[in-house]
């Protein structure tokens, strides 16, 4: 169980990819860590609450990654995992040898996937900085750290199109709006084909209406896994769209 000089703890697992050699993960210990002495997270609108969830490894994130462990790779392919997280399926599509680019809003995002990109002896793995939504007003933090504290993304703006973009348990908002839509949109290809892994949380409705305004088809797979001694059991559905 180490423990980080900047004030939260971690731990370290092996973690099983059928398809994959075992992928060495540091993830955060728990739901209970948290350290934004800056208040960057704070300003890109992840409260002390949410902060932690981009740490830890998620069952929806497990069951992506099963699926592009089995997936050819295409050569001249560009895969781009949306709200990445600890990007573990941008960890075994890069160590099968597809093209991949992980993202994530979280300040600590990019240095966690550097140390486990080290930690599995990969080569440097693209990451960059993608936020979908209206972020908070300045105004809204007068209060905190200057804005010279914050980290600084400009240089990590997410840019480009890709073929295949993927993601999981990312509708955890009911988006209105419908800006994560929007935000693949922006960055698929004429010729695109998205997933997404979502555990049933009930707001797939408003997405799969705003991914047909976009010009995506669905097709909807329900996923069902046993609990088998190595993990427990999955209820969730794997959403495939394209264009």
């Amino acid at each position: 169980m180490p423990h980080s000089p900047v004030g939260y703890f971690t731990k370290q697992e092996n973690i099983a990819v059928v398809g994959v050699a075992d992928m060495v993960i540091r993830s955060l210990l728990d739901k209970q860590q948290f350290h934004d002495p800056l208040e960057a997270a704070l300003r890109l609108g992840i409260s002390s609450a949410t902060w932690p969830l981009f740490g830890l490894l998620w069952p929806s994130g497990a069951r992506l990654a099963e699926r592009l462990a089995l997936r050819p790779v295409r050569a001249g392919e560009r895969i781009l995992e949306l709200g990445c997280g600890l990007a573990l399926s941008s960890l075994v599509g890069h160590r099968r040898g597809a093209d991949m680019t992980a993202s994530d809003c979280h300040p600590l995002a990019g240095a966690f996937l550097a140390e486990n990109v080290r930690l599995n002896g990969l080569l440097p793995l693209k990451y960059r900085h993608g936020h979908w939504g209206a972020l908070p007003n300045a105004s809204d933090f007068d209060h905190v750290a200057p804005v010279s504290a914050v980290p600084q993304t400009a240089d990590l703006a997410l840019s480009g199109r890709f073929e295949l973009l993927i993601g999981s348990d990312i509708l955890y908002e009911r988006d209105e709006a419908g800006t994560l839509a929007d935000f693949i949109a922006d960055h698929a290809a004429a010729r695109a084909e998205i997933w997404v892994v979502d555990p049933n949380r009930g707001n797939r409705a408003h997405f799969h209406r705003h991914m047909a305004k976009q010009g995506f088809s669905l097709h909807e797979e329900p996923i069902d896994r046993a609990a088998e001694a190595d993990h427990a059991a999955y209820r969730g559905r794997m959403l495939t769209y394209r264009r």
